[in-house]
């Protein structure tokens, strides 16, 4: 296995490591052990708007400024990868925030996949009334910049499958191809001999496209 690829030891290591930043961040991921066996999971649970709104509507809300903090670690740690361009909005300072229109509860796992040998993240939306989104409208709910990476790119293909360890319905990023982008970056770290925590970097490319931020923060793990 190549060194871009992670075994599943490899992989509970800096999932720990995540999660002692989560902690001191609080930005609320837990662990959840798979009952029977030593394996488990990352978890979070997170509420966000379905649609768009302006700085300025968050700061006339008065809702928790922090929430403009939330980071993704795509275009400060990854070479070659960009956010949200700013051409998609007008005044260049859109942002996510509670009470522009309908909240949405957004549900995350990360898991080990042996067949693939990297870390798979799956998820799933409701209201908050309860009811599940389907695969059109969790699409339509991404912001504009990463649905089109999403509707043009294999990478970034969202299915829908049964959890393997809830055997529930939820969606998956499909990580076919989660090798040809993570080999450059962990070989670029191996060469300037710089620690880099595979989950963390993995995350902070494929989390932005479900809604899922990485605070900047982060990228102080090793």
């Amino acid at each position: 296995m190549g060194c871009w690829l992670l075994d599943e030891k490899t992989f509970t290591r800096c999932c720990r490591l995540l999660l002692q930043k989560s902690e001191q961040l609080r930005d609320g991921w837990s662990w959840e052990p798979v009952q029977g066996t030593e394996e488990g999971y990352l978890r979070k649970t997170t509420l966000k708007p379905s649609v768009l709104c302006s700085c300025s509507d968050l700061r006339k809300s008065g809702s928790d400024p922090e929430l403009h903090d939330q980071v993704s670690l795509d275009a400060a740690c990854v070479p070659g990868i960009t956010g949200i361009d700013d051409e998609d909005d007008e005044d260049g300072s859109a942002c996510r925030a509670p009470g522009c229109s309908q909240v949405l509860q957004y549900e995350y796992h990360v898991l080990y996949s042996c067949s693939y040998g990297t870390p798979v993240l799956y998820f799933r939306t409701s209201t908050l009334e309860g009811r599940s989104l389907s695969l059109e409208e969790v699409c339509n709910s991404v912001h504009p910049s990463f649905r089109t990476r999403l509707q043009l790119s294999p990478l970034n293909t969202i299915t829908q499958q049964e959890h393997p360890v809830l055997g529930q319905p939820f969606f998956m990023l499909h990580p076919c191809r989660t090798e040809e982008f993570m080999k450059p970056i962990v070989m670029e770290a191996h060469n300037q001999k710089r620690s880099m925590n595979y989950v963390v970097t993995w995350l902070s490319v494929v989390g932005p496209l479900v809604g899922l931020d990485v605070p900047l923060k982060y990228c102080s793990i090793p």
